[in-house]
């Protein structure tokens, strides 16, 4: 990577710029030492819009959750104090057991097991009454046999409800993703597996499309030096490191320069949309 192209496409560079992007590479390794996917921190003003987007699908979740209820892949916990008041039974499964020691401590009155899946060894059938697994399927390699195993650990009757990127709103190639889907391709993985699949999204109003398209546009400065189309072309363990990188270095970038956008938006700014096609997110909903 040539500093040149940082200075003039990526980051007006500032005195001591080197040393900012040092210590931002060492915050993102540090980070990846405990979250091995694309960071989005509550706590880190650059990552608030991505946050309260995110959060949106546990806002509007939460009414619709009772009884024994899983979360299959927690991560550090976005939404779990929203969940836990709702059920009569908590359980939370993730990979992540740096993240499920904090969680545990904070909320003991639920269960955190550190679990790789699909399948869901130690979880029986018919159990639960819902399940919430929120950007997780994208992550998945048998994403068939996992929507399988959460129909087999629903109760007749039982929900579950996914969130996911829409596909064709992603800027970028995201390495930590093993695909992306179209809201059609999603309903037609889901619908061979449960009763009934309502597939919707989670969509921004002005501010958060204002947002999305200044991110669009400081993503394609970047990409545009792609020449060789890299980005689609590398496995996925070669490009994960740099996309932390840059990625972390974009945010930054859009919240200096767009300070009071990113700070503004708020998860009131994303809304549920029928118009899947055209949401940031999928928002799936799946009954037995």
């Amino acid at each position: 990577m040539k500093s040149e192209w940082i200075e003039k496409d990526l980051i007006p560079m500032q005195p001591a710029a080197d040393t900012r992007m040092f210590e931002l590479t060492l915050d993102c390794f540090q980070k990846m030492a405990i979250y091995s996917t694309e960071i989005t921190s509550e706590s880190d003003p650059s990552d608030s819009p991505l946050h309260q987007r995110l959060l949106k699908a546990y806002i509007l979740v939460e009414p619709l959750v009772a009884g024994e209820v899983l979360e299959a892949g927690c991560g550090e916990g976005r939404g779990v104090n929203l969940l836990i008041n709702r059920s009569s039974n908590f359980t939370a499964l993730d990979k992540i057991e740096e993240a499920l020691v904090t969680l545990r401590r904070k909320y003991p009155q639920g269960e955190f097991i550190r679990a790789d899946f699909p399948p869901f060894s130690s979880m029986p059938s018919n159990r639960f009454d819902c399940i919430v697994s929120f950007q997780v399927i994208e992550h998945i390699e048998e994403d068939e046999f996992f929507l399988r195993e959460l129909y087999r650990m629903l109760k007749p009757g039982g929900k579950a409800f996914l969130s996911t990127p829409n596909r064709p709103l992603s800027l970028s190639r995201n390495p930590w993703h093993i695909r992306e889907y179209t809201a059609s391709e999603l309903n037609a993985l889901s619908s061979r597996i449960f009763t009934k699949v309502t597939v919707q999204g989670i969509a921004g109003n002005e501010k958060v499309m204002a947002y999305h398209e200044e991110n669009r546009k400081s993503v394609h400065r970047i990409t545009k030096w792609d020449f060789l189309d890299l980005q689609h072309r590398l496995p996925a363990s070669v490009l994960r490191i740099p996309y932390e990188i840059l990625n972390r270095l974009n945010r930054k970038h859009l919240k200096k320069k767009q300070t009071g956008l990113v700070a503004s938006i708020t998860h009131e700014d994303y809304f549920l949309s029928e118009r899947a096609d055209e949401a940031l997110d999928l928002f799936v909903t799946l009954e037995k």
